[in-house]
């Protein structure tokens, strides 16, 4: 389940942003919503991939770690 989350985040970031896949999945991989996505305590793993992303894009440093370069 966290294997398509992820694939399918990537995929909105490059549609929704313009990201190239290897930015995109810098963006998903250094994010803090993916470390709670693999600690299992957490239970976002559980989450639908909308929900995922939308936790996502609320990080604090997000539109930074996307703009960036």
């Amino acid at each position: 389940m966290i294997e398509f989350t992820t694939q399918d985040m990537v995929a909105y970031l490059m549609e929704d942003y313009g990201l190239d896949m290897a930015k995109a999945f810098d963006v998903v991989f250094t994010s803090n919503t993916y470390k709670q996505l693999e600690n299992l305590k957490t239970g976002l793993y559980l989450e639908e991939s909308p929900y995922t992303y939308e936790y996502l894009k609320k990080e604090p440093d997000f539109l930074a770690r996307v703009n960036s370069k």
